[in-house]
């Protein structure tokens, strides 16, 4: 799907995440954060500039999050991303106070806002995972001053050198592989990952790719 629809699923179902930012010694800190409104261009998010995560944020853009929906584990959906942000400024507080009433009661009036400030996440490569799908369903996305750009991820492939044995086929917990043509293929949007089916294969040919 294209990443606008993560953005809506973010910003309208989820709306709140667990952002990792890092510390000026590298170290990563959590903190529960509100994505308040979307566009082609990115995620918007307010904070403070008396606080802990503006002053992060101030020294190292890159940040991390992870969103899910769900009462249960087997009903959830879960979006991580991995991004750079930069401040924007106040320009869009109203629109963020408009769009997120409950704003209102936290920062009353002008001048109890006067402290706040806007930041865009502008680019970063996410992923989507689905545990209510049967099989699950995954798929990487990707995006960039409001381009689209390429987020595979790691994932593994069968080489030419499987001879169609079916090993794979039989321990695969989610039944992501087929055999075609005499040759094991693994559907990349249904796989857990857990690397099952290279243990078992007598050929080695099973492998993990890494993408940048």
């Amino acid at each position: 799907m294209d990443y606008r629809h993560y953005f809506e699923f973010l910003v309208n179902e989820i709306h709140t995440v667990i952002l990792a930012s890092l510390d000026p010694f590298g170290g990563p800190v959590t903190c529960a954060l509100d994505l308040m409104h979307q566009d082609q261009e990115g995620l918007y998010f307010l904070t403070a500039k008396g606080k802990g995560l503006y002053r992060r944020l101030s020294l190292d853009p890159r940040i991390a999050f992870t969103a899910l929906k769900g009462a249960d584990t087997m009903s959830s959906a879960a979006v991580s991303l991995r991004g750079r942000v930069r401040e924007i400024g106040p320009d869009m507080l109203p629109l963020l106070f408009k769009k997120n009433p409950y704003m209102a009661e936290i920062y009353p009036d002008e001048s109890s806002r006067g402290c706040l400030t806007v930041f865009q996440i502008y680019a970063g490569k996410g992923e989507f995972f689905d545990l209510s799908k049967r099989p699950i369903f995954r798929e990487s996305f990707g995006f960039a001053n409001g381009h689209e750009v390429n987020a595979q991820s790691a994932r593994y492939v069968i080489t030419d050198k499987c001879d169609g044995c079916g090993h794979c086929l039989r321990v695969c917990p989610q039944g992501s592989i087929v055999i075609k043509d005499g040759k094991g293929m693994i559907a990349p949007e249904h796989c857990l990952r857990c690397g099952e089916c290279r243990s078992v294969c007598p050929q080695q040919a099973v492998v993990l790719q890494e993408q940048s």
